[in-house]
């Protein structure tokens, strides 16, 4: 079965939950809790769980062990995904520096920028190498996502290189909207526009 676009958004709230409740040492959960922690309705909940099998039993819950692994498996995450950055300037740095990547599933394998020597000047522990060599390396080590950071003046074309090697998922930090294929996935990050959105609550 397909899962819906949005579903998926919401299956992967539910997998931080859940491993955050794992973490506490916590073995099952009810849908009512679940769902306050990730902030839907039970009933969506419910819905978007069956999208991925019969799991947990009427009075007693969800195992949450048995969840993380069912989500883990929906999502392809039963293994690192190996991913990219492209662009390692100040916010790309500050992404390589993240430690939770791994935690959820994603190995940030390289980076790459147009002067990856002042990225190397940055002392990063992931790899930074010319965005000359970028395609081949997509292609030898089977890469299927990237985190583009790039200036927005070069950021299509950019991407245009990374869809023609095989690139189908892309988590995009420049603020312009890129034209890909139908079968490529971009989630924007404008961080300018988040701001905005909360600001309208601030009195």
């Amino acid at each position: 079965m397909d899962i819906p676009k949005k579903a998926i958004y919401r299956l992967s709230i539910y997998h931080r939950c859940l491993q955050k409740l794992s973490d506490s040492g916590q073995k099952t959960v009810s849908s009512i809790t679940l769902a306050k922690a990730a902030g839907v309705k039970s009933a969506q909940l419910r819905r978007d769980l069956g999208y991925i099998g019969q799991i947990g039993t009427r009075g007693l819950g969800y195992p949450v062990s048995g969840l993380i692994a069912t989500i883990r498996e929906a999502l392809g995450r039963e293994q690192l995904q190996p991913v990219i950055l492209v662009g390692a300037g100040n916010l790309g740095s500050a992404l390589l520096r993240y430690q939770g990547f791994q935690k959820e599933g994603f190995e940030v394998v390289a980076a790459f920028d147009a002067k990856p020597e002042d990225a190397r000047a940055r002392e990063l522990k992931i790899p930074v190498h010319d965005v000359s060599q970028m395609e081949s390396f997509i292609i030898e080590h089977q890469v299927k996502l990237v985190i583009l950071c790039v200036p927005i003046g070069f950021a299509q074309e950019v991407v245009n290189r990374l869809v023609a090697c095989g690139i189908q998922g892309i988590l995009n930090f420049s603020p312009i909207m890129l034209e890909v294929p139908a079968d490529v996935t971009v989630n924007n990050v404008d961080l300018a526009l988040e701001l905005e959105h909360l600001s309208y609550f601030i009195k």
